[in-house]
């Protein structure tokens, strides 16, 4: 009897034990083994900074099939970070998915897409000054979003899709700890369960209505998630409390990985975990995860503004520099409240090597968040050019079986 009430305490231990953050040595002992005062100083607080990495490293066969192996840092989906656009990636995919799946002849990525509004903070969208027929389209907006992650086209894709259909879809593929039930407008956690009535147009007839629709799905709020020392309310008055943050988006790194991954290399994926769309549709959004602002027409925007490495944080953000154009960067960042993120596969096709970097990290010295006084310059943007340079020279050196094939990833950018 002794023994089984022990063995009972034990496994009550067990289930009610803190998540524990997951590191190898590997990672580790790379990067304190290159990392330079700065960057130590980082490691040394994780707490404070809240990093989190994962570097996948990428091996083929003599098939060219691709193998991936996760290292982490400090990984943890108990510790929160706020997704801020990373969000955007599955929303894309989401909404090709969806107009696959309507199967309506005639709607494609190029269809006009008009938003009408139906309830309280929603807005009527009719035109796209940015498109080349001045019309908005589902490619117009991920093209937007990939490019310069744009918050409007995000929010007319979370619409299309609906707050419920995005997470019934996520959940069946197994993302069931990803929470997307915010747009990036002002608006009230009821404001977002009701999403826009929207029609296709094709030669000026609609073939597809969609009416308002409204979400009745229950999430769990029940662990609290406050961050900082204060925050700046939307009168921009000071409130000396923590930030609430229980009911914000909530994208786990490891799920931002493997949703990266599914993108790039759906085979590396079981099938139910796989987005349902075309060849043409992957073609298409290689073009525009790895395409710079300065390379389209439409949009067109202000290179100075928006310049090459924009929303490129691993090896080039911090120095805004030019990328060298024997490499490509195939990802999704975003950055709010103080939070960075980025998931990245980086290619380079001078020297033949291939792998990705996941990664975040908060800097907010004073812990007062929405001020808009963030360190990202001085410490954000440094740390993930560091740990990309780290991780890149040693891919460099680094020997494989096989030399990879990356002819796929190649894209004609003026075409």
């Amino acid at each position: 009897m002794r023994s089984c009430l022990l063995l009972l305490l034990f496994c009550c231990c067990l289930s009610i034990a803190p998540a524990q953050s997951r590191t190898d040595t590997m990672l580790q002992n790379l990067i304190n083994r290159e990392a330079s005062p700065a960057l130590q100083h980082i490691l040394q607080y994780p707490d404070s900074f809240r990093c989190q990495l994962i570097y996948t490293q990428i091996n083929r066969d003599a098939d060219n099939t691709p193998h991936f192996k996760n290292y982490y840092f400090e990984v943890d989906a108990g510790k929160y970070y706020n997704p801020a656009s990373t969000v955007k990636l599955p929303i894309a995919l989401l909404a090709l998915e969806k107009m696959h799946e309507l199967n309506i002849p005639g709607l494609n990525g190029n269809t006009d897409m008009l938003t009408d509004s139906a309830w309280s903070g929603q807005v009527t969208v009719h035109t796209d000054s940015s498109a080349e027929n001045r019309l908005p389209s589902i490619y117009h907006y991920i093209k937007r979003i990939f490019l310069i992650s744009d918050n409007d086209a995000y929010n007319r894709l979370y619409e299309f899709i609906g707050q419920q259909t995005i997470h019934e879809k996520l959940w069946a593929k197994g993302y069931k700890r990803v929470r997307i039930i915010r747009r990036f407008m002002p608006l009230t956690e009821e404001e977002n369960r009701h999403t826009n009535s929207i029609r296709f147009v094709a030669n000026g007839k609609t073939i597809y209505e969609q009416p308002a629709a409204y979400s009745n799905l229950v999430f769990d709020f029940s662990k609290p998630v406050t961050i900082g020392n204060g925050f700046l309310d939307k009168d921009d008055k000071l409130v000396p409390q923590p930030m609430d943050f229980t009911h914000h988006n909530n994208l786990p790194l490891e799920d931002l990985q493997q949703m990266l991954q599914s993108v790039l290399f759906p085979a590396s994926v079981p099938a139910s975990q796989r987005f349902n769309i075309t060849k043409q549709d992957y073609r298409f959004l290689y073009r525009y995860m790895s395409q710079y602002p300065s390379e389209t027409h439409w949009p067109k925007y202000d290179t100075a503004e928006y310049f090459n490495s924009y929303t490129k944080f691993f090896l080039f953000k911090a120095g805004k520099q030019n990328i060298p154009p024997y490499i490509r960067v195939f990802n999704k960042a975003g950055w709010s409240y103080g939070f960075l993120t980025d998931a990245a596969y980086i290619v380079d096709f001078k020297h033949n090597i291939e792998f990705m970097i996941t990664g975040n990290i908060y800097v907010n010295r004073d812990g007062i968040l929405n001020d808009n006084k963030y360190e990202y310059e001085e410490d954000g943007y440094p740390f993930f050019k560091e740990i990309g340079d780290i991780i890149y020279r040693y891919e460099l050196q680094r020997r494989r079986a096989h030399k990879p094939d990356l002819q796929a990833f190649r894209v004609n950018y003026t075409k």
